[in-house]
């Protein structure tokens, strides 16, 4: 097993939320429950859920986004001068469509001292014990690519790409503010590198105003940009997602177009890409991995259905990409999180556990221990 992370067993970061969170959110909704009462519910819940990680063998604990609504719009709703609001649509999914909310940006881009989700990684960091508490946030990537046809009325940007210099800056304020106090793993979650290997996204891209045309170069300079801020004792991973909302999906398509900016060019510690479907591709763009320290977690369990995957099936298909990248820069990992959003995956929780206990189990059979 790997002594820093990524972890040979890891996870992506959200677990199902538990019936007392959801009962807990909708009395808070209704105003039968207020804020601090609502606040004591999770902590309770997020307690429970850290004992539950380090029992069933994890390594490292995350919160479960369990304070959150969305594993995206609550992080940039708390920077300064981005709002989500109301529209009269939401993110089509494959037959279903998420809340009907958007982003708006009304100022110059920044990330408060006062950030809601510091507080939340305190507590994690506060009770993590003997484990490696892992915060995870979205990526600038998906703030822009998320942008539409007026988000940026009102702001000083006149195009969406206006916004990169002020969006690499919060970014690198919320590293240090989050190192500050003592997180140590910290991964951006990102739907926008799966949408540019997607000529659909990318075709709807356009259609927001976007200029997709060499974006993968250029969000590799944003990201790298953003990364300045890292101290050398933090690792900072990223998520690559197809959508992920009550067990459908968004795009389709292999990591070819952007491997060699994203796994070569971009500065990550650690990549969790998503291999639980053909709609993945192969492993071939592995082979843009550089040799080093720098990981590839493989999410070959699926989070969207309870079905255990063949355990002789999952080691071969590390063998195969191990055919492509190092085994030693290799881990394992679900290919996203059990509840992107507060909704949640369609399984149970002892699915969702026992498929945590099943990447433990191969990843010591084929890492050791």
């Amino acid at each position: 097993m790997s002594i820093n992370p990524p972890y040979r067993a890891d996870v992506v970061g959200s677990y199902l939320r538990t019936d007392a969170i959801h009962e807990a959110r909708e009395a808070n909704e209704e105003g039968r429950l207020s804020d601090a009462e609502l606040h004591a519910v999770e902590d309770r819940e997020i307690l429970d859920l850290i004992g539950k990680q380090r029992d069933n063998g994890l390594q490292l604990v995350t919160d479960g986004e369990f304070r959150r609504a969305w594993w995206h719009y609550d992080f940039y709703d708390g920077l300064e001068n981005v709002a989500v609001v109301d529209s009269d649509h939401g993110i089509q999914f494959q037959g279903v469509q998420t809340k009907t909310k958007v982003l708006r940006v009304t100022g110059r881009i920044a990330f408060p001292a006062d950030h809601p989700f510091l507080d939340a990684a305190r507590f994690v960091v506060a009770n993590a014990g003997d484990a490696t508490p892992k915060v995870t946030i979205p990526s600038p990537t998906v703030l822009h690519f998320r942008l539409e046809p007026g988000a940026l009325d009102g702001s000083p940007y006149s195009t969406p790409e206006d916004v990169f210099e002020d969006l690499a800056i919060a970014y690198q304020d919320a590293i240090k503010a989050f190192y500050a106090i003592g997180v140590r793993y910290l991964q951006f979650d990102d739907t926008a590198w799966a949408y540019l290997c997607s000529d659909v996204e990318l075709e709807k891209a356009r259609a927001r105003g976007l200029d997709t045309e060499g974006l993968a170069e250029r969000y590799s300079a944003l990201l790298n940009k953003a990364l300045e801020a890292k101290p050398a004792d933090l690792t900072i991973t990223t998520h690559v997602c197809r959508g992920n909302f009550r067990s459908t999906w968004i795009a389709s398509g292999g990591y070819e177009p952007v491997a060699k900016h994203l796994l070569a060019d971009t500065n990550y510690d650690g990549y969790f890409l998503e291999y639980d479907t053909d709609r993945a591709g192969g492993f071939e763009p592995l082979r843009f991995l550089p040799a080093g320290d720098k990981t590839v977690v493989l999410g070959l369990i699926t989070s969207k259905s309870g079905d255990l995957e063949t355990v002789a099936d999952i080691k071969a298909r590390i063998g195969e990409a191990a055919e492509f990248a190092p085994l030693a820069q290799l881990a394992l990992s679900p290919q996203c999180g059990f509840a992107s959003t507060e909704e949640g995956n369609i399984l149970t929780e002892d699915q969702q556990w026992a498929k945590i206990r099943e990447i433990v189990a191969i990843s010591r059979d084929v890492w050791g221990d």
